[in-house]
C-alpha cells in the first residue's frame, strides 16, 4: 500500500498549480538551452571548404591570389606554393587546380628553394610567344590553335611582380582608432574587431606589400591582405573603400582604406595577424593603449 501511495505521489508531482508552473518554467529553460542561434556571418570559419573546393583540392577563381587562398584555408603561402610547384611571385590562373593538403607541403620550403614543376595551367604554354616557334608540322599547328582560345580564360590572376624585401617588424602600429568591440578567439573569431565611425582611416600596421585586395573571402567584405615579410601577414576586413591595390608597396602608418560595414551589420574593422599562415592574437603584438 505504501508503495502504491509513493507511486501516486511521483506521478502527481506536477499536480498543484505551483508545481505546474515550475514544470513549465523548467521545460522553457530546457528548450532555450537546446537550440543555439546560428553563428553570424563574420564568425564563419572561412578556412573551410567552399563551392570551388572538393576533397583536398581547390580550383582557382578569378580574383584569387595564392595569398588569399592560403589565408582562407589557414596555410602558409610558401608551403602552399611549394606543394603545387609555384615559385615567387606566386602567379596563379583561373581554373588551375591547387593541392590543399598541408602534409604534402615541405616545411623547409622557401622562396629560393622552390622550383616550379611543369606548369599545371595551360596558360604558360599557350602565351603568345610559345605558339610562334616553328610551326613545322601540322600536329604542332593544331595544338597551338587549340591552345589559343584558352588564353583569355587562363590569364594570370595576379601579375608577376617582384616582391620588395622587408625585414623583421620591429614595431607594430594600431590599424585604426576605436575601442576593441570583439576580441580574438582561436575557434570562432580569428582576429579583433575595432569599432568607430564610417569613413575613419585604416592604416598599415607595418611596411609591406599588398598581396590581396577584394571581396573573395566570405564574411569579411572588402578585404586587404598585406605581406610584411616571409613570416607575417596582416588582414583588414569590412572596409568601406580600398585605397591600395594588389602589388602596391605600403609604409607603416600609410592610409590603405576607410572603415565601413561591408560583409557585416555595423561599422567596424576586422583585423588579423597571421604568422606562417596561422592566426595569432593581434593584442599580443600591438602596443598597449
Amino acid at each position: 500500500m505504501n508503495l502504491i501511495r509513493r507511486r501516486v505521489r511521483v506521478h502527481s508531482g506536477c499536480g498543484s498549480s505551483a508545481q505546474v508552473a515550475i514544470c513549465i518554467a523548467l521545460a522553457l529553460c530546457l528548450a532555450a538551452c537546446g537550440g543555439a542561434p546560428p553563428a553570424p556571418v563574420e564568425d564563419r570559419q572561412y578556412g573551410g571548404r567552399s563551392h570551388s573546393a572538393a576533397g583536398d583540392g581547390y580550383t582557382v577563381q578569378r580574383g584569387d591570389t595564392l595569398y588569399s587562398i592560403a589565408f582562407r584555408y589557414g596555410l602558409d603561402y610558401r608551403r602552399l606554393g611549394a606543394a603545387n610547384g609555384i615559385a615567387a611571385p606566386y602567379t596563379i590562373y583561373p581554373g588551375q587546380r591547387l593541392q590543399l593538403r598541408e602534409g604534402d607541403i615541405p616545411r623547409s620550403a622557401s622562396r629560393s628553394s622552390v622550383q616550379p614543376t611543369q606548369p599545371r595551367p595551360p596558360a604558360p604554354s599557350s602565351t603568345r610567344t610559345a605558339p610562334v616557334t616553328k610551326p613545322s608540322s601540322p600536329p604542332a599547328t593544331n595544338a597551338s590553335a587549340a591552345a589559343k582560345p584558352q588564353t583569355a580564360a587562363t590569364r594570370p590572376v595576379t601579375p608577376a611582380q617582384p616582391a620588395p624585401a622587408f625585414g623583421p617588424v620591429k614595431t607594430w602600429r594600431w590599424p585604426a582608432q576605436g575601442s576593441v568591440v570583439r576580441r580574438y578567439s582561436a575557434t570562432v573569431h580569428k582576429g579583433i574587431d575595432i569599432g568607430g565611425k564610417r569613413g575613419d582611416p585604416i592604416v598599415a600596421v607595418a611596411a609591406g606589400q599588398v598581396v590581396y585586395a577584394g571581396t573573395g573571402i566570405v564574411g569579411l567584405g572588402e578585404l586587404i591582405i598585406i605581406k610584411h615579410n616571409e613570416l607575417y601577414l596582416s588582414a583588414y576586413g569590412h572596409n568601406e573603400r580600398l585605397l591600395v591595390k594588389e602589388g602596391d608597396a605600403v609604409k607603416a602608418g600609410q592610409k590603405i582604406a576607410t572603415k565601413g560595414s561591408s560583409g557585416t551589420d555595423s561599422v567596424r574593422l576586422h583585423f588579423e595577424i597571421r604568422k606562417e599562415g596561422k592566426p595569432i592574437d593581434p593584442l599580443h603584438l600591438l602596443p598597449r593603449r
